[in-house]
């Protein structure tokens, strides 16, 4: 089961958006990852997520290296060894694994591949715990709609993300949600900024005890200029783009009621 990102889920054309640089395609069920052999980390990922039909299943799956990539373009374990970085997914394990509970298992187990995950410090504190609710809180305010959801996550490769282990370590994240709404497709996009908790200098990771994670809502078209990523009509259907629209720019999320959509 490898059908990937379906870009007619929302019943509308939505393509996953195309990053400049050379990527892999990777499908898995019911998401994409477009991988970058040169960062050995994930350009964009894309997933489809049906709020309605969400199995509560159980944390299963080994992470593992994808079989269809030379070792040598993946990220594996051995940056992860004996340190405080975490396997961050990109696709959330629960956001695939909705339907029937074999269909959905079967897709949640699929995120644990190397290729979906990120190096994330391993502090957790409440703004990372607000990271990782966003599709939750744009699904429940999306549920009029069915609450279906297609969601865009990757890592900012920047050149100046610091060396470790063979790789650059990302100092910030992006997340682009998108959803239906009463006049037509609606996004809203999201940036973490890491980098207060991550010291690479001599090759020896560092997690300083005071960083926190930081959570903005930004605009999509902030997104595309940070990463040269093309994100098409989600760019135009950006809440903060809205010509009612009060709040615009970079916005710092404390806690899931600051997000404007």
């Amino acid at each position: 089961m490898t059908d990937g990102y379906d870009p007619d889920f929302l019943g509308t054309g939505l393509p996953i958006p195309h990053p400049a640089q050379v990527v892999r395609p990777l499908p898995y069920p019911r998401f994409t990852v477009l991988l970058d052999p040169r960062r050995r980390l994930a350009a964009v990922t894309a997933v489809n997520i049906d709020g309605a039909t969400l199995q509560n299943l159980p944390r299963t799956g080994d992470w593992r290296l994808d079989e269809r990539l030379p070792v040598d373009e993946q990220t594996g374990p051995e940056v992860y060894a004996r340190n405080d970085l975490d396997r961050g997914h990109l696709v959330r394990r629960r956001d695939p694994g909705w339907g029937p509970a074999e269909t959905a298992r079967a897709a949640s187990e699929a995120t644990f591949f190397y290729p979906n995950a990120a190096p994330q410090a391993a502090g957790f504190n409440q703004s990372k715990e607000l990271w990782l609710g966003l599709e939750d809180h744009v699904l429940a305010y999306a549920e009029t709609t069915d609450r279906r959801m297609s969601v865009f996550t990757a890592p900012v490769l920047a050149e100046s993300d610091p060396p470790y282990r063979g790789i650059r370590v990302p100092l910030h994240f992006w997340k682009v949600a998108a959803w239906r709404g009463p006049d037509g497709l609606a996004s809203a996009g999201f940036v973490l900024d890491q980098s207060d908790l991550v010291d690479t200098r001599e090759e020896k990771l560092a997690v300083p005890p005071l960083g926190a994670f930081r959570t903005f809502q930004v605009p999509v078209a902030d997104i595309a200029a940070l990463t040269a990523i093309d994100f098409g009509a989600l760019a135009d259907a950006d809440v903060l783009a809205r010509p009612t629209a009060r709040e615009t720019g970079w916005r710092l999320l404390d806690t899931a009621g600051d997000i404007v959509l």
